[in-house]
């Protein structure tokens, strides 16, 4: 009985060391986490990027110190105790855990870094939307990555794993190449997120044409890309689809861009006033760049001939309302002063009729008759 008591008070003894260890270990994390993030703040004043690195990890790096003091203290316990083994076990996996989500912060805060030093809200924001859809691109491939290397870290500490996972290798065959197919999609967009990263076939901010739809890439992540539509409905495409289908891409170089009217009048109507009417409307709008402003005939049919209008702008948006309003005015100025010149329908009509041959009583012309009555003995 004295032996037990004698135990039971060692017992906690040792289990009120370790709660005061625990408490200053807590308190000594956040005093470190505290200061760390003072001077590095102030160390990384005028760093954009390390300055995003630093705001991200805060949270992150906060309750990795303090597993990383939690672990001292659990080492430092005596080993007899029943439960420290897989106390350990524990704040290990959670140091990993920590450790991950802090890696995974810290890529974002280097691609945010990189974002926030190139806005999208200039006139030429080409260079910007390329940075912007590399660092959103990279940086969700590389948080994939950070994910899955932190997984397996965690799940190599578990015995239990480690044996499953080598069965799964040992017996690899069909549940290997199931896992394969159905692994193919998740690999190909991961895939096709790197292509589109480094080759840049699209960006974010890019105006498309996909599937006979006009829209702007609202945003890419790491499996699909939303097309925002013109009436505000949203295109979902699968990434890899842009790599394996073509597709109009009008910012590719430049958002520049010329826009063309059509109509077809008759052959009758001038073209000077049509031409001077749309370099008014084009001086006259905010949308012209002063670049082009050029009316041609290029077609021609039996009934009237096709006029175009070319006319540029800066960007796509712009150049539609230009050709809009184009288009408004030259048919208001057809409609007031030459709406005899629409396309018309011609038919000629003659009067004349070649004379008939006389006909004998049978119907028939004489000539016909002549030709064949027998001729006399």
């Amino acid at each position: 009985m004295e032996a037990l008591n004698g135990w039971s008070a060692w017992a906690d003894h040792v289990l009120l060391r370790l709660a005061v260890a625990v408490v200053l270990a807590a308190v000594v994390s956040l005093f470190v986490h505290r200061a760390g993030a003072l001077v590095l703040t102030r160390v990384t004043r005028g760093m954009p990027v390390a300055a995003s690195v630093v705001r991200f990890v805060r949270v992150p790096a906060r309750w990795w110190l303090l597993f990383v003091a939690l672990q001292i203290v659990w080492q430092g316990a005596p080993d007899d105790l029943s439960w420290i083994d897989r106390v350990r076990h524990l704040n290990s996996l959670a140091l990993l855990a920590c450790l991950t989500w802090m890696g995974l912060r810290a890529v974002a805060g280097v691609a945010q870094g990189v974002i926030d030093q190139h806005p999208l809200n200039v006139v030429d924001n080409l260079n910007a939307r390329r940075i912007h859809t590399q660092a959103k691109v990279l940086s969700r491939t590389v948080m994939v990555m950070v994910g899955v290397a932190g997984l397996a870290l965690m799940l190599l500490t578990i015995p239990g794993a480690r044996q499953f996972g080598a069965s799964l290798l040992a017996s690899a065959g069909v549940i290997g190449l199931v896992a394969g197919i159905a692994a193919k999609p998740v690999f190909g967009n991961l895939i096709a997120g790197l292509q589109i990263a480094l080759a840049q076939p699209i960006r974010l901010d890019d105006v498309l044409i996909v599937q006979g739809e006009w829209g702007r890439v609202e945003e890419i992540t790491g499996t699909y890309v939303v097309l925002a539509i013109w009436d505000q409905r949203r295109l979902i495409i699968p990434l890899q689809w842009f790599i394996e289908n073509p597709f109009q891409n009008w910012t590719r170089r430049s958002a520049e861009i010329i826009g063309t009217v059509f109509l077809w009048m008759d052959y009758r109507m001038p073209l000077e006033p049509l031409r001077a009417e749309a370099q008014r409307i084009c001086e006259a709008s905010p949308h012209w760049d002063k670049r082009l402003c050029l009316l041609q005939v290029v077609d021609a049919s039996e009934r009237s001939m096709q006029l175009r209008w070319l006319v540029t702008a800066a960007d796509s948006g712009k150049a539609f309302d230009l050709r809009c309003a184009v288009r408004e005015g030259l048919i208001a100025l057809i409609a007031r002063d030459y709406p005899q010149y629409l396309p018309l329908t011609r038919a000629e009509l003659r009067d004349e009729r070649e004379p008939l041959a006389p006909m004998d009583a049978v119907g028939l012309p004489g000539s016909v008759l002549a030709q064949e009555s027998p001729r006399p003995a």
